[in-house]
């Protein structure tokens, strides 16, 4: 005898207008729906110190935007909200749509990783494929724990493990030219 099992439920984008706003995240990935309470205070302030190191380079350089936690729109069901993001000037006119959300990749995209298991699972596999599929140029993921952040770059359309850097190691990056920065301050 066998049992039949319900297909998987796709979400959308128009799906989340069922939920209410309680201070939940909500972020679809290949139509599966993760809910999240909002970030650990640490978690926010290690976001706000890259966000501030970008910002004052982007000030300084005239040459992209930062954002903190943005709706990023790929598709109706791949819609999600990256911890810090950035965007050069040149395509900040035409990544977003009519309500301000990004709706193409951003060049780089940063996550804080969270305490839970799943959640550093995600953005370590289903974040990091989908922001190599749609054409993420730099991924940075900061463990706050470790204090140490592991840089993803575009290799042959693929984003992949371009180095480790630890608290006295100075971040640079090929995609912002004149940006550097001692690790140590995203956690200080």
């Amino acid at each position: 005898m066998t049992t039949a099992t319900p297909d998987k439920v796709c979400w959308a984008i128009a799906d989340l207008e069922l939920f209410s706003d309680n201070e939940k995240r909500y972020e679809i990935i290949a139509g599966e729906l993760f809910v999240t309470r909002a970030p650990h205070w640490q978690h926010q302030e290690i976001s706000v110190n890259i966000a501030v190191e970008l910002k004052v380079w982007c000030r300084k350089t005239g040459l992209g935007r930062v954002a903190v936690a943005p709706g990023v729109i790929f598709s109706d069901t791949n819609s999600v909200i990256p911890d810090v993001v950035w965007i050069s000037q040149g395509r900040s006119q035409d990544i977003f749509d009519d309500a301000g959300h990004l709706i193409d990749a951003p060049e780089l995209v940063i996550e804080v990783l969270s305490r839970s298991a799943a959640d550093r699972k995600r953005d370590y596999e289903l974040k990091l494929k989908l922001y190599s599929v749609r054409g993420v140029q730099e991924y940075w993921i900061c463990d706050g724990k470790k204090q140490s952040l592991q840089v993803y770059r575009r290799e042959n359309g693929v984003l992949k493990l371009a180095v480790t850097l630890l608290q006295q190691d100075t971040l640079t990056s090929p995609l912002l030219p004149e940006f550097s920065c001692l690790v140590e301050r995203f956690f200080s």
